[in-house]
């Protein structure tokens, strides 16, 4: 590793010749200098932090719900299911988690008689030994409830999920019934063309670039909110363009849940059929897909398709640089 202080005129990093070095210890395209831009405010956000074992399994959440009230309300008003990153990366686990919501009064969560209980059974415990008082008071609340995140779902049937960190940049389609956990980044918008630049090599390259690397490449890096999305420069697309994307993200999502999930197939062999074994494996069709959306994409953008990588990164800053000023 090198640090540049400007008082040399040759400049090594990890060994080799470089013209320059960045503050964050990168050669080429200066993306520290990136700025999150107003256009991306309040759309992405780091999921629900449950804090406590409110999570559980398919036949304990099925026990809670077929349970009675008081006042004759419904369970499924509380118990939903529950995402990781593990979830998306591998396979679903099925799993559901008790969840009150943001600000249910104790008396209020009560009703629900059976979650209520089981909460304070196996929640409450943890919680008395926590350091910040308002998570000890509200014991039966999740920790961090994400209020702008719950707000946009009411909007929505569908949410992007992608893990905050992975080797493969993977972005999925969640139902907004389902509670995702905080090892997710949740993408508060519904739409295809969305989905399609996303997962596109432009946004990739970008998320890459300012994103944490941990250790070896192969470890994944990570992707959060401020850093990676907010920061991004959407393309300006023609109503054509815009469509072109999302048939593309469309078919994409359709081959790729094909393969997940093919009829007949034994469970031993449905649980080697994950997210991270298909991109590992990365067949035709799947790379066919890929440059079908990133041609899309980046004509959207006007530039062309065999555009190298330094200089996808020097357009995307000029952009980011150019929308936050």
């Amino acid at each position: 590793m090198g640090q540049d202080n400007g008082s040399q005129a040759d400049r090594t990093l990890d060994g080799r010749a470089v013209a320059s070095i960045n503050s964050d210890l990168t050669s080429g395209v200066d993306l520290t200098k990136a700025r999150r831009l107003t256009e991306n405010a309040a759309v992405a956000y780091i999921a629900d932090v449950k804090g406590g074992p409110f999570d559980i399994d398919a036949a304990t959440a099925q026990r809670l719900l077929a349970s009675p009230n008081p006042d004759g309300r419904n369970n499924a008003d509380v118990v939903r299911p529950w995402m990781n990153g593990l979830d998306v990366t591998r396979r679903p686990r099925g799993m559901w988690i008790v969840d009150f919501g943001l600000n249910r009064s104790e008396a209020d969560a009560a009703l629900y008689e059976a979650p209520f209980e089981y909460v304070k059974e196996h929640v409450k415990p943890f919680r008395d030994t926590v350091v910040r008082k308002r998570y000890r008071e509200r014991w039966w609340l999740h920790s961090e409830a994400i209020p702008g995140m719950r707000r946009s779902f009411t909007h929505l049937t569908r949410f992007i999920a992608t893990p905050a960190l992975a080797k493969h940049r993977l972005f999925v389609w969640l139902p907004t019934d389902t509670l995702p956990d905080h090892q997710l980044v949740a993408v508060c918008r519904d739409d295809d063309y969305t989905f399609g630049v996303l997962h596109s090599r432009v946004h990739e390259a970008w998320a890459r670039g300012v994103g944490t690397q941990l250790r070896e490449v192969e470890s994944g890096f990570r992707y959060t909110p401020t850093t990676c999305f907010e920061t991004f420069p959407f393309p300006r697309p023609t109503d054509a363009q815009r469509e072109a994307i999302a048939d593309a993200a469309r078919d994409l999502d359709r081959l790729r849940i094909g393969w997940l999930n093919p009829p007949g197939l034994s469970d031993a062999d449905l649980a080697k059929r994950t997210l991270t074994n298909l991109y590992n494996a990365r067949p035709t069709w799947l790379a066919q897909a890929h440059e079908r959306l990133d041609a899309s994409v980046l004509a959207a953008y006007g530039w062309p398709a065999d555009i190298t990588a330094e200089e996808l990164l020097a357009r995307l800053l000029a952009l980011n640089l150019s929308r936050a000023t």
